[in-house]
């Protein structure tokens, strides 16, 4: 079997998230159909990882198996043409019979946008954070490091009878801005379902509110999503890249 690994940017404005679901748009089954319009076979889609509604995608990750050997650079002009403009393909490569493209990742990285202006041009890709001016970088990056290393994420995710536990080794999580976006960024082997997003709300609001590292890690261990900030939109969040 041939093995075609993909990079896929997408404007997640518009669709339920990667994962194909009944009754709505997602990017998988957009790009899942438009391959079969083309090579006129059924193939099965493998994405990095999921993105929730609304997430968008710099360096999404698929790969797909056929028994045909494939023009890599004539199909992803002839993909291109065929699905809608808020999904690309950027990059297509044969890669080995025994790749897998969410088993193998080794670092999957979000980048989070706030704006501090409102523009129509930002509105579907930032959060326009009201509160951006009573914000400190420097503090935000001294409690994004209690983020670090391994630990149990549940205070930031929806409970998931289907997960064996909800550990995540998060390797890097960082602050940095400029004069019109703050940028949050945030890499780990693994993802739990909106744990960006909770992440980025629980950070914003302690130092919103002045509060400290002990605040943060008395949250973190007390696994209980409840206990942690609100979630913040999702068309602020990138998946930015997955590294294997």
């Amino acid at each position: 079997m041939n093995n075609y690994k993909l990079t896929i940017q997408y404007e997640g404005t518009n669709y339920c998230g990667w994962q194909s679901q009944l009754n709505a748009p997602s990017i998988q089954s957009e790009i899942t159909a438009a391959i079969k319009t083309i090579l006129k076979a059924d193939i099965n889609l493998i994405g990095s990882g999921r993105t929730d509604t609304g997430v968008h995608a710099l360096g999404q990750v698929a790969n797909f198996k056929t028994e045909n050997k494939l023009d890599q650079e004539k199909l992803r002009y002839s993909l291109n043409c065929i699905l809608p403009d808020d999904i690309s393909i950027v990059k297509m490569d044969e890669t080995d019979e025994n790749f897998h493209s969410r088993f193998d990742a080794k670092l999957r990285t979000y980048l989070y946008i706030i704006s501090k202006i409102k523009s129509p041009f930002y509105k579907n890709f930032s959060y326009n954070y009201p509160f951006h001016k009573k914000l400190s970088i420097a503090e935000l990056n001294k409690l994004s490091k209690e983020l670090i290393g391994e630990k149990d994420f549940s205070s930031f995710s929806r409970k998931n009878p289907d997960l064996n536990n909800y550990n995540c080794i998060i390797k890097k999580a960082y602050w940095k801005e400029n004069r019109e976006f703050i940028y949050f960024v945030i890499s780990a082997n693994r993802f739990l379902h909106g744990m960006v997003r909770a992440i980025t709300g629980t950070l914003l609001e302690i130092n919103k509110l002045g509060g400290d590292c002990r605040e943060l890690s008395n949250i973190i261990s007390q696994k209980d999503r409840t206990k942690a900030g609100e979630s913040i939109p999702a068309k602020g969040l990138f998946l930015y890249k997955v590294e294997y």
